[in-house]
């Protein structure tokens, strides 16, 4: 194994570094600002708009796409680096350079499983940043962590589909932008294989029978910046057969297909929000005073700092090893440290922050700074995509097989 950057990796690297500094950093506050005075908590602040035509000038768009014609055609390994840099700030930076989720993924799906047509009144715009997306997969009925559970029906009827069920913690669905759902469900809930009972399909979001209840918050926060997390009911809302993606039962496979790569770029952005979190705390310890003097000189904030870095150092070596991997045996032959990652990294982090969050004290919560929010988001992370305990669970079973 080599980690070792490549020119083009170095090369975009730099880009990026630079658009963050000169460009991303600068316009969190204003974004905040912009935010207050919108008429819609979820839409894209002029900043926003003016920091995703500034990615796209300097040709830092549609990064995380490993296929060259819809996007940079970076390997895994090129891509990690460049999504750390972004988790820097999470709010803003993969907004702006097009490589937000849900819309990753969707796009993902849409390159993988999408036709023709399909691609093109959807994958297209999507790609251009003119448009958001869902994902409508968890259900609060039922432990969606099981995706078998899943109770959406998806029934055809001639030459519609028609689809009843209640959904929840759909990202971006708040988003005004937001034109497509990509829901799953069961078009076949009595099958023999219960890995082939789901379905899923392309639902618009104007579809009538499709209502969006209520906007769910994180710890309190709205989460605007990934266009907020909906309740959606669909209430026989019927869509043309055509909007099926791949084929009927293929939903499962889909589905693990798309939450691979998903989880990884999570573990990527992860670290760049931990980096940013130790430049904080250090800032913090060099710059306040207690007891006689300076925080960088009181031997727990010694520790907290040290212990954050090599923390850090570990979780960029597995999750680089997990990126090279995929890229030569497969998502596949890398579900092990998929696995590995998801399960260590969100844990870690939400650490390392809580420990930022002690240091500053009462700013460590507020709106002041950004490590409530960050904390947020990281903490969420222990769930999002399979809790914690569905990967220990699986990752056992696999060790354990080895001695049977």
């Amino acid at each position: 194994m080599d980690f070792t950057f490549d020119a083009r990796t170095e090369e975009l690297r730099a880009a990026l570094l630079a658009f963050m500094d000169e460009h991303v950093h600068p316009a969190e506050r204003v974004a905040d600002e912009q935010r207050a005075a919108l008429e819609s908590p979820w839409a894209n602040p002029p900043v926003v708009e003016e920091l995703k035509a500034e990615a796209r000038r300097q040709g830092l768009w549609n990064l995380f796409l490993p296929d060259s014609a819809y996007g940079a055609g970076l390997t895994n390994l090129q891509y990690a680096p460049l999504a750390e840099i972004m988790g820097r700030s999470p709010q803003l930076a993969p907004t702006a350079t097009n490589c937000a989720a849900p819309d990753t993924g969707n796009m993902e799906v849409l390159t993988q499983f999408g036709d023709e047509q399909q691609q093109k009144q959807w994958l297209e715009p999507l790609l251009a940043g003119e448009i958001r997306s869902a994902f409508a997969m968890t259900e609060p009925d039922v432990a969606s962590s099981d995706a078998t559970n899943i109770t959406t029906r998806i029934e055809r009827d001639g030459d519609e589909y028609v689809i009843t069920g209640r959904k929840w913690y759909i990202s971006g669905a708040m988003h005004p932008d937001c034109r497509i759902f990509i829901v799953m469900g069961k078009t076949d809930p009595g099958g023999a294989d219960v890995r082939r009972q789901q379905s899923m399909v392309l639902v618009p979001r104007d579809t009538p029978g499709v209502t969006i209840t209520r906007a769910m918050r994180v710890f309190g926060y709205e989460d605007h910046y990934h266009g907020g997390h909906a309740e959606v009911v669909f209430d026989q809302a019927r869509v043309p057969v055509s909007h099926l993606i791949g084929e009927e039962g293929g939903g499962f496979a889909i589905a693990q297909a798309r939450l691979g790569p998903g989880r990884i770029h999570h573990c990527m952005r992860l670290i760049g929000m931990a980096e940013r979190a130790i430049e904080l705390m250090c800032r913090r310890a060099v710059s306040r005073d207690a007891f006689g003097k300076s925080l960088a000189q009181q031997g727990v904030v010694q520790n907290w700092i040290a212990d954050a870095r090599v923390a850090v150092e570990q979780l960029r070596l597995l999750v680089l090893k997990t990126a090279w991997m995929m890229d030569t045996v497969g998502n596949r032959g890398a579900h092990t440290e998929i696995q590995a990652i998801k399960i260590a990294t969100p844990r870690t982090v939400v650490g390392i922050l809580d420990r930022a969050i002690q240091l500053y004290g009462a700013g460590g919560v507020s709106q002041d700074h950004p490590l409530a929010e960050l904390y947020a988001g990281a903490r969420t992370l222990m769930i999002a995509d399979g809790p914690d305990e569905v990967h220990q669970r699986s990752l056992a079973r696999r060790e354990i097989k080895k001695y049977l």
